[in-house]
């Protein structure tokens, strides 16, 4: 079940560990756009929960996939992206 921010925003996955919180966003890649369009939305509930770094797994089904870990930044926040 996804979690609901305050204004009934969905998040894929919440981890509360030792009171820290954890942001994981979940994709199927479906293209650049659409993965993008996934970071903005992990920024956002970053931005709900005054975080500064989350988590997004994306699920690349193709056979010629670049898999591996990157960061990326956009503005004040660090979104760390595994590909699989």
């Amino acid at each position: 079940m996804e979690a609901r921010t305050r204004n009934q925003e969905r998040t894929d996955l919440i981890v509360d560990y030792l009171g820290t919180q954890f942001i994981i966003e979940m994709k199927i890649w479906r293209g650049n756009a659409y993965n993008e369009r996934g970071e903005e939305q992990l920024t956002e509930y970053l931005d709900h929960y005054h975080l500064k770094k989350g988590y997004m797994l994306s699920f690349n089904f193709n056979r010629k996939k670049e898999i591996g870990l990157k960061e990326i930044r956009l503005g004040d926040k660090i979104l760390i992206e595994a590909v699989v």
